[in-house]
């Protein structure tokens, strides 16, 4: 069965391109968001449009 290529040049060109440094993430990893909004609903029990803070008295 004939091959599409000598597989000694296998990964030549991944080795050859440049490592690109990665960028900053812009959000927080998804499994702490996840965790805080678990922690709001069911921990702390808000509902959907509650006023977060007291108000002033």
């Amino acid at each position: 069965m004939p091959t599409h290529g000598s597989v000694t040049k296998a990964g030549k060109v991944r080795s050859q391109t440049p490592k690109i440094p990665a960028r900053p993430r812009k959000y927080s990893v998804p499994k702490v968001s996840i965790r805080n909004k678990y922690k709001k609903r069911h921990v702390l029990g808000r509902k959907p449009g509650q006023i977060w803070f007291l108000p002033s008295r």
